[in-house]
C-alpha cells in the first residue's frame, strides 16, 4: 500500500495536523488566562477539518502493520471525527455567539442525544485508532498512548464550563497530535516507491 503514497501525501497530511494541533493547544494556552473568546473559539472550530488530512495520512502510513484492526478503526475514526468536527464547528461558530436563552431553547429534542453520540463515536474510534498506533508500532509510543486515552477524554470533558482542567486537555490535545505530525514528517522523505516500514522511534 505504502508504494502507492508518495512522500508529498504524508508531509501534506504531517502540515495539516501540526497546524491542527497548533490551533487546538494555543487556543487553550490563551482560554487559561482569558476564557472562551471569539478570538480562541475561531481556530477551535476549524482545527478538526486539519486533522482529517492527519488521520488519514497516519493509517496509510502504519496500514501494513496495523491489519484489519487499524483499518475498521481508522474507519470508525473518520465518522467519529466528521460528527464531532460538525459539533465543533456549530458549538465554537454558531451557538458561542447566541444568547443563553436561545440556546437552552435550540438544544431541544434530538439535537442533545445527538451531539452525545457524536461525542460516543468520536471517543471510542480515538480509542481504537490509539489502540492500533500502539500495536503497530509505527510511530512513538507516549503520543500513540496519548491519542488512545487523552482524546477520548477531550470529547467528553470539553462540554463543561471554561476552566483549568478544559485548558490543559486543549494544550495536550494540541501536543499529541503536533508530535505525530513530526514523527509522521520523519517518515515522508523515504516512503515513497517502497514497501518498507521505518519505525519512528520514542
Amino acid at each position: 500500500m505504502l508504494s502507492s503514497v508518495t512522500s508529498s501525501t504524508f508531509r501534506a497530511g504531517a502540515l495539516c495536523g501540526a497546524l491542527s494541533g497548533l490551533l487546538i493547544a494555543l487556543s487553550g494556552l490563551v482560554e487559561a488566562f482569558t476564557g472562551e473568546t471569539s478570538a480562541t473559539s475561531v481556530p477551535l472550530a476549524l482545527a478538526p477539518a486539519f486533522a482529517l488530512p492527519l488521520l488519514t495520512a497516519l493509517h496509510q502510513r502504519q496500514a501494513p502493520a496495523a491489519g484489519s484492526l487499524g483499518r475498521t478503526a481508522a474507519i470508525m475514526n473518520l465518522i467519529g471525527l466528521g460528527l464531532f468536527g460538525g459539533a465543533a464547528f456549530a458549538s465554537n461558530l454558531v451557538l458561542f455567539y447566541l444568547d443563553e436563552d436561545v440556546v437552552d431553547a435550540a438544544l431541544t429534542g434530538p439535537t442533545v442525544p445527538a451531539l452525545i453520540g457524536s461525542a460516543a463515536v468520536f471517543a471510542v474510534g480515538c480509542a481504537l485508532f490509539g489502540a492500533a498506533m500502539i500495536r503497530a508500532r509505527v510511530f512513538p509510543r507516549v503520543p500513540s498512548w496519548g491519542y488512545a486515552v487523552v482524546l477520548p477524554l477531550f470529547a467528553f470533558l470539553t462540554a463543561l464550563p471554561d476552566s483549568l482542567l478544559t485548558s490543559a486537555l486543549h494544550v495536550l490535545v494540541g501536543v499529541i497530535l503536533m508530535w505525530l505530525s513530526a514523527a509522521l514528517w520523519r517518515t515522508a522523505p523515504g516512503v515513497e516507491h517502497t514497501t518498507d516500514l521505518t519505525r519512528v522511534p520514542v
